[in-house]
């Protein structure tokens, strides 16, 4: 008898685990159990069931009482049936249940969750199927067939001098960096900028009240002390910088809550490095997305010896390519080499001679500027959508970037992630990047990231949305 079982399951389909248990008919212990598999997120969205003869055959009843239940929880909207691609568990039928259990760390995007979300609007990442193939094809095969023997020896800690060729004087063109390749160490990202970092500097840092704890984590695993730095509209309070080793600020487009350091804040930061000694860590976020309001400069270029600006192409291009760069003052660039230490923490060299074609060729500024026009589609539609939908909502952060942070009542948020859950949505709160020694600050809203959802699920996403944000009151009757 189990060899005929084998061989039927085999032969008529996937197996599927369900306990006929409870009062009624052989057709209601099955739309029961259907109902508690998807219910408990052990069935997740888009998961194909077996044909109604294979399921009939290992369960033991006939092939009419599948069918029947099938039909049911489909009108029911447990499942969905297409032709030719059989019946699926569909989306919404119940809650995603690694949501429910807990959201992952701001700003750190994990592969544990058992259920994916309907909808991902979480910052972090843009649209990974608008990666430019072709384009970066093209200076892969020119990259590697003008790439000299070296290239594939031991390499340079500093990075393939081609590279920090071109992201000199890209540096300098779009971001107003004054520099030159000797004073540029290619890294596998921002991250590993900090970490590297942390192994120099050391001591106090100051860091922003709102920001990235995957950040702050790192710098703590790196022994670095952090305190936070109010912020407000103009960025950073940098005139409330206390006795500290250094500042880490996101200048060009404050992360989470947008907007650039205001241009006294700026110069009144590098000259509190002068008298001081301490050090400026820019992370250059989003500092190539920007909408509405002219580019705003680097910090960098008003000291070049008391600023170290990282940047990477994660925002830009893809964080897969782990290709990012930290722009030194002369005097650090020997002890980042000596801590960057074993190959096994450098970027391919490939991809390093690839990315600085693709930037010398133009085709690099094209993808930004083609990205930054899609981005800016999607920021309007979010607005609009707002606008028309939840009024009472105040939408901000959003003359740059790849996020919008919306306000919400106080005391509201952790309602509003929990609605959002229930709706399949995958978003963020703002408290999640409170630093854990600032005070709270009545500060409730939510981080929306509108680069990553495919073009295709946008708009279904922002219904979402919409759906999981709290009434306007003026409207209740």
């Amino acid at each position: 008898m189990a060899e005929s079982w084998v061989n039927s399951a085999e032969i008529l389909g996937a197996d599927l685990h369900l306990e006929l248990t409870g009062p009624g008919s052989r057709r209601a212990a099955l739309m029961r159990a259907l109902r508690e598999g998807v219910r408990s997120g052990r069935l997740a969205p888009d998961t194909k069931l077996p044909p109604y003869r294979s399921l009939a055959a290992d369960l033991g009843i006939a092939r009419n009482t599948v069918a029947d239940a099938y039909a049911e929880l489909v009108a029911e909207g447990w499942l969905t049936a297409r032709q030719g691609s059989g019946t699926r568990v569909a989306h919404l039928a119940s809650p995603p249940q690694g949501r429910r259990r807990g959201a992952p760390v701001p700003g750190q995007r994990t592969a544990a969750r058992t259920v994916r979300p309907a909808y991902d609007l979480v910052q972090g990442q843009p649209d990974p199927s608008v990666f430019p193939r072709g384009a970066w094809l093209a200076s892969a095969r020119r990259a590697l067939t003008a790439a000299p023997h070296d290239a594939f020896g031991p390499g340079d800690p500093r990075g393939r001098p081609e590279l920090r060729e071109a992201l000199a004087g890209y540096l300098a063109r779009v971001r107003g960096v004054r520099t030159d390749p000797r004073r540029i160490v290619v890294c596998s990202g921002t991250a590993h900028a900090l970490r590297l970092m942390a192994a120099v500097a050391g001591g106090r840092w100051a860091v922003e009240s709102y920001g990235l704890p995957f950040h702050r984590g790192l710098l703590a695993d790196g022994g670095v002390r952090t305190t936070p730095l109010p912020i407000d509209e103009n960025g950073a309070r940098t005139s409330e910088l206390g006795t500290v080793d250094a500042v880490l600020l996101t200048p060009a487009h404050q992360f989470p809550t947008g907007g650039p350091l205001h241009p006294a804040r700026r110069a009144a930061v590098v000259d509190w490095a002068r008298s001081t000694g301490g050090l400026v860590l820019e992370d250059d976020y989003d500092g190539e997305f920007r909408y509405d309001r002219r580019p705003v400069g680097a910090v960098q270029s008003l000291d070049p010896d008391r600023v170290v600006l990282m940047g990477s192409v994660s925002k830009s291009l893809s964080p897969s390519l782990r290709i990012g760069w930290m722009v030194l003052p002369e005097h650090l660039v020997e002890e980042v080499v000596a801590a960057k230490g074993a190959r096994e923490q450098w970027s391919s060299a490939t991809e390093q001679l690839t990315l600085a074609d693709f930037i010398t060729s133009g085709a690099y500024d094209r993808h930004v500027r083609k990205m930054r026009q899609r981005h800016r589609r999607r920021r309007d539609q979010l607005v609009s959508v707002l606008a028309e939908r939840a009024p009472q909502v105040r939408v901000t952060g959003i003359a740059a970037g790849l996020h919008a942070v919306l306000e919400l009542p106080a005391g509201s948020e952790r309602a509003v992630l929990k609605a959002a859950a229930w709706q399949g949505l995958a978003v963020e709160g703002l408290a999640g990047y409170r630093h854990a020694d600032f005070p709270a600050d009545g500060r409730d809203g939510l981080v929306v990231g509108y680069a990553t959802p495919p073009e295709h699920i946008y708009a279904a996403a922002l219904d979402a949305l919409c759906r999981a944000l709290p009434p306007d009151e003026q409207q209740q009757p």
